[in-house]
């Protein structure tokens, strides 16, 4: 299926993983439209650039996790809002498409479906992104609740911080008390601390280098910075850590276990947009599916670095197949 030159797949396989076909991979978070311009520079304020390219296609950081856990075998439930305009429209069709189930994507019929502007240097595969959540941000923890029963029956549950940080305080207290493992990927960084004890129930913390120093306060400029930021997470509550770091792969951490996972190298990089949701997706299902957290980290890598191989977001997430392949090869 293609909308607007962008490729959907369903995916490969069911979900066959340790937890049994009966467990849901449960995401919560937001659905955008991306409205992504290719140029050979980013603009500064003021000026403007004459671009190369121009696509749609669906994005937002939960919708991304949850097709690419999809499309790597999982049996996956998405919770969002979503406006009723062609924005909604093209993630049903997306979800359709895909595999997604659908039954706790709420609407407002009175707000917008989210957006985001990408602008991608063509030549380095760098971004810079604007989002406006729009109806996704108007996710509540009360509809969360009315989804409590799918969190409970979920092998693992995810979320992030394109909805709000109640709501996904909630989403993650839920998960908790009812054991299910939770991801929490802290992205956008959140500009303000968050709440006292959230991270209490985060089984894996996932940041990126700039979300960990927004949490910790400090740089995270190499491996070693990577582990005194997991260190301060980890005090803060969190039972394992993950800092993603871009090509050089990611480092993990907890109480009895440090270790760098260096990056995969899929080919030459079109674009980084999206690559933090693929290696999300990629961890919740191989989470899910019971490796431990070294072999799991190593599989996100290697989601992301295909992903990165890519035009966009959602349609750049590869299918189990390629991921094997690559992890075989790597080996």
């Amino acid at each position: 299926m293609a909308y607007n030159g962008w490729q959907f797949r369903k995916p490969h396989l069911a979900f066959t993983g340790e937890a049994g076909v009966t467990d849901w991979v449960t995401v919560m978070g937001s659905f955008v439209a991306d409205l992504a311009f290719r140029s050979p520079e980013l603009p500064r304020w003021g000026q403007t650039v004459m671009g190369s390219e121009f696509r749609l296609g669906p994005g937002g950081k939960g919708s991304n996790q949850a097709v690419a856990a999809a499309r790597l075998g999982g049996k996956v439930s998405f919770i969002a809002k979503l406006g009723r305009d062609p924005f909604g429209e093209l993630a049903r069709k997306t979800y359709r498409a895909e595999g997604v189930d659908t039954e706790f994507c709420f609407e407002d019929a009175g707000l917008g479906t989210g957006a985001a502007s990408i602008v991608v240097h063509e030549g380095k595969g760098e971004n810079a992104i604007v989002v406006v959540p729009g109806a996704g941000y108007a996710l509540t923890p009360a509809e969360v609740d009315r989804a409590a029963g799918r969190i409970r029956a979920s092998a693992i549950f995810v979320t992030q911080l394109e909805v709000p940080v109640a709501t996904a305080a909630r989403g993650l207290e839920l998960a908790h008390r009812a054991g299910v493992p939770t991801i929490f990927n802290p992205a956008p960084a959140p500009r303000r601390p968050l709440p006292e004890g959230l991270l209490a129930w985060c089984d894996y913390l996932t940041p990126n280098e700039s979300e960990a120093a927004a949490l910790t306060g400090r740089a995270v400029a190499s491996v070693a910075d990577a582990e005194r930021a997991a260190d301060a997470l980890l005090a803060l509550g969190a039972r394992n850590v993950v800092i993603t770091l871009g090509e050089r792969g990611a480092l993990v951490k907890n109480a009895e276990l440090c270790r760098h996972v260096p990056a995969q190298d899929a080919g030459p990089v079109v674009e980084t947009t999206g690559a933090g949701d693929a290696f999300n997706g990629g961890l919740a299902i191989a989470l899910a599916e019971g490796l431990d957290l070294v072999a799991a980290t190593r599989l996100g890598c290697a989601v992301a670095a295909i992903s990165v191989t890519r035009y966009g977001t959602a349609p750049a997430m590869p299918s189990r197949a390629e991921v094997d392949r690559l992890l075989a090869q790597a080996s």
